[in-house]
């Protein structure tokens, strides 16, 4: 069964850090380009961050450049998303997803990704 489980979202202060993480089962990530989206309350869906099939390379949304970074770990077929300097309007449910269709490239276009996680709360509050 093709899935991915995204976990380490929670509470954090404005300034603080975490660490997403994007497991796969069923298949193996290196070969897919894998995005991260959020959605926060009565907003679309938004393109966080991505990181390509082939040579890692990566597309941040300008809110998020300097602050986040996406890397893979191949051996535990996992994505993370280091996420530091954290603001409140970085609040959502984060996503991951992978996709079938882009070689060599990605992008943080949605519809481009076929399989979604489920989500994680990210909430940052004082």
């Amino acid at each position: 069964q093709v899935q991915l489980v995204e976990s380490g979202g929670g509470l954090a202060q404005p300034g603080g850090s975490l660490r997403l993480s994007c497991a796969a089962s069923g298949f193996t990530l290196d070969y897919h380009a894998i995005g991260w989206f959020r959605q926060a309350p009565g907003k679309e869906r938004e393109g966080v961050s991505c990181i390509s099939s082939s040579d890692g390379t990566t597309y941040y949304v300008d809110s998020v450049k300097g602050r986040f970074t996406i890397s893979r770990d191949n051996a535990k077929n996992t994505v993370y998303l280091q996420m530091n300097s954290l603001k409140p309007e970085d609040t959502a449910v984060y996503y991951c997803a992978s996709s079938d269709v882009l070689v060599g490239f990605c992008t943080g276009v949605a519809d481009m990704y076929d399989t979604w996680g489920q989500g994680t709360q990210v909430t940052v509050s004082s």
